[in-house]
């Protein structure tokens, strides 16, 4: 198996850019910025889910739809305005270091996120304190935090995390390399369109299953967040391709994912 870098210094046949394509013979390289970037990937992952959990926004917008026959209400919970950065340090990070590198991130949030729901989970099981139970208690605390315990949420979030961020990664990393790394916010926007809605249908539809959501909300749901998920990655777009631009030039590396495995369950 080869994974074929492209650095500055040459130029390829083609002359579209001054660069040099060079075998896997760089695993050791160590990169500058890589663990800044998962940090902060986790950092938001967690904190959108917390977010999730903690407030449902009410913009007060109304608007008709063809899967309702009442007027919808723009309603989403706080993590939508936050998840959608998920997806942009993803796009960055396979476009820069490659899926490999990616997927390791991908499996580092997933652990940290189900870590964190374990450690709620156990608050949630923790007698307190009497002082604490007069000014917030016990119920206060499962209704704003108790989402990022319970089995239903819980499970819909890692779920939708795993498939989402997989798909989105595995279709920019191949269109990539199909498209010669051409056309950054084709592939960028595209890969987002299908891993945001794979994430909002398997979030939405597992929670269902659980009870957690009536049956009835599921396209209101499904929808809704999915649209605001994309219009919030849209506009973030070119803040996106300014950070892929000068990653790049920082690192003096560009990934193309050629003869790679897209095995989500690998390491390495």
């Amino acid at each position: 198996m080869k994974v074929w870098f492209i650095l500055t210094g040459a130029v390829l046949s083609n002359g579209r850019e001054n660069l040099v394509l060079v075998p896997d013979v760089l695993k050791s390289l160590q990169y500058r910025h890589y663990d800044i970037i998962m940090a902060f990937f986790v950092a938001v992952l967690i904190a959108s889910n917390v977010a999730s959990s903690a407030k449902i926004v009410d913009l007060g917008i109304t608007f008709s739809a063809f899967w309702s026959i009442s007027p919808v209400h723009l309603a989403f919970d706080g993590g939508t305005l936050l998840f959608p950065v998920a997806y942009i340090f993803g796009d960055v990070l396979t476009e820069v270091y490659g899926f490999k590198a990616s997927r390791r991130v991908i499996w580092t949030g997933f652990i940290a996120l189900a870590v964190t729901s374990l450690l709620f989970f156990i608050l949630s099981s923790l007698p307190g304190d009497a002082a604490w139970e007069q000014y917030a208690g016990t119920a206060a605390y499962n209704a704003i935090l108790g989402g990022m315990s319970s089995g239903g949420i819980a499970l819909a979030s890692l779920s939708a995390y795993l498939i989402g961020e997989f798909s989105n990664s595995v279709i920019l990393s191949r269109l990539k390399v199909l498209m010669k790394g051409r056309a950054f916010w084709v592939r960028a926007i595209g890969s987002s369109l299908v891993g945001e809605l794979l994430d909002s249908l398997t979030f939405v539809f597992v929670a269902s299953a659980a009870g957690v959501f009536a049956w009835e909300l599921f396209l209101t749901l499904v929808l809704t967040n999915y649209i605001l998920k994309v219009f919030i990655e849209s506009i973030l777009f070119p803040f996106t391709f300014l950070a892929v631009r000068k990653l790049k030039k920082a690192e003096g590396i560009d990934t193309f994912d050629v003869g790679v495995k897209f095995n989500p369950f690998m390491w390495k």
